[in-house]
């Protein structure tokens, strides 16, 4: 079924930006110096992490911009600004804005080992950054060397390896921004598949005068999800025949169309859903044990910790979805194959993932924002007021309302996990009872989030 979209690239005022080699430069330009003066803050600021800017504006401002706005609404928008790729980007082109001769870009040329073509290594990056989550939230010390040290590692892989491929296959961050930007209302998609096969050139990928190949590898006549697009419009820049362009089209258009599903994506979802969950536990709930644990490194209690936290995300969680799937199967009686409905079924998982993220991070955030105004004056902690604000109080924002404004966010996604699971059994052609353990998990689960929140 082909789902209604409308091509936003027809009104001459988007198309003109988007077709604008400043665009991209323009944003860059914004977030990376903030990104360095979260560093700086870090490294020389306050200890306190209320009070230092690094802390606040990374996992506070940053975290709910990206959370409750980018990633529902513009998917993988933050790729196309995100400051840490950035300096690596212009080593390779040795260029800011205006390309070089046919976009030629220089490194050492190699090429990204084939069996490492996937998310399995975003997904252990990832949870490796969750395991010390609570210290790098809390300590500006930590959080700022853990982003130089994200900053050094997409240099190096910049000179080493061609075009983004930290952003591609390394990255914690890009991992979940792919994952949830399946469900976006937006897509770049080329217009007209003939034409592609007709043009031998193909400067979308090899770059030309105009611009780059596709910095995320991406061939985009072969491109039917937003998971591995970075929303950069090199691709829209460099085509001669104005073949690729800016749709606006249903949220969640990628899960309902069955597009390529893959084991490391689902278990990205898995972990994603888990990690939500454990972060609702220990950062806002009630049990100050949990986080006392998880902030000391090194101890017995920490590692105790990280055995339980591991093992929930690779083994306890999936087991439990691996059961449901297998007694839907038995009472669908289905033909698939056990590995297959079990990676289908757990796409359904991305709705409620976002939605579990979007409840914890809606009652994290408005409990701390108010800590930007003094970070903002003040964002070293060495006594400035810049901007008369650096004395203004902490006030949790909604206090006693929070709960209940959790609870529909966390409904959506599980409507939209409905509805994934029920299309996927019609995809199958298999009973509507095939999917109804999936169900039952999907409640489950946001039961369990409900129960906390309230």
């Amino acid at each position: 079924m082909t789902m209604s979209r409308f091509e936003l690239t027809r009104i001459p005022i988007i198309k003109k930006i988007l077709a604008s080699r400043w665009l991209q430069w323009s944003l860059i330009a914004i977030t990376l110096p903030v990104f360095l003066l979260s560093i700086l803050a870090g490294l020389f600021g306050t200890p306190a992490g209320s009070r230092n800017f690094g802390i606040v504006f990374v996992w506070i401002v940053w975290w709910a911009l990206l959370i409750l706005l980018m990633l529902p609404f513009a998917g993988r928008l933050w790729c196309a600004m995100c400051p840490i790729p950035a300096p690596g980007e212009w080593l390779q082109r040795r260029a800011l804005v205006q390309p070089r001769e046919r976009g030629r870009l220089d490194t050492l040329g190699l090429k990204w080992p084939r069996r490492l073509n996937n998310i399995w290594l975003q997904n252990a990056t990832f949870l490796a950054v969750a395991l010390f989550s609570v210290v790098i939230l809390t300590t500006p010390m930590v959080s700022a060397l853990v982003l130089a040290l994200f900053a050094i590692i997409a240099l190096s892989i910049s000179l080493l390896f061609e075009r983004r491929t930290f952003c591609r296959y390394l990255c914690p961050v890009g991992g979940f921004i792919g994952l949830y930007s399946q469900l976006a209302p937006i897509e770049v998609r080329v217009k007209n598949h003939a034409v592609c096969v007709t043009h031998k050139e193909k400067t979308c990928y090899v770059g030309s005068d105009a611009g780059y190949g596709c910095p995320w590898l991406v061939f985009p006549a072969a491109l039917d999800k937003n998971t591995y697009c970075g929303l950069c419009t090199e691709c829209l820049k460099t085509c001669p025949l104005d073949n690729v362009a800016l749709f606006a089209r249903p949220f969640g258009a990628d899960l309902l169309a069955n597009k390529g599903r893959r084991l490391d994506e689902a278990y990205k979802a898995f972990i994603m859903l888990t990690c939500a969950l454990a972060y609702s536990i220990v950062l806002i709930g009630p049990w100050s044990i949990l986080r006392e644990m998880a902030y000391a490194v090194g101890s017995m209690g920490w590692w105790l910790y990280a055995a339980g936290f591991l093992a929930v995300n690779l083994a306890v969680v999936p087991g439990i979805f691996l059961a449901c799937v297998l007694v839907g199967k038995k009472m669908g009686r289905v033909i698939a194959s056990t590995r297959k409905l079990f990676v289908d079924y757990a796409y359904a998982l991305v709705p409620l993932g976002l939605a579990a993220w979007a409840a914890f991070s809606f009652s994290f955030v408005l409990t701390n924002l108010s800590y930007a105004w003094q970070a903002l004056s003040d964002p070293f902690g060495w006594g400035w007021n810049l901007f008369g604000t650096a004395n203004w109080s902490w006030t949790p924002y909604l206090a006693g309302w929070q709960g209940m404004l959790q609870v529909p966010m966390l409904l959506v996604g599980l409507v939209g996990a409905i509805a994934v699971a029920f299309r996927t059994a019609r995809e199958q052609r298999a009973s509507p009872r095939v999917a109804l353990p999936i169900v039952a998990f999907c409640i489950a689960f946001t039961l369990a989030l409900v129960g906390l929140y309230l």
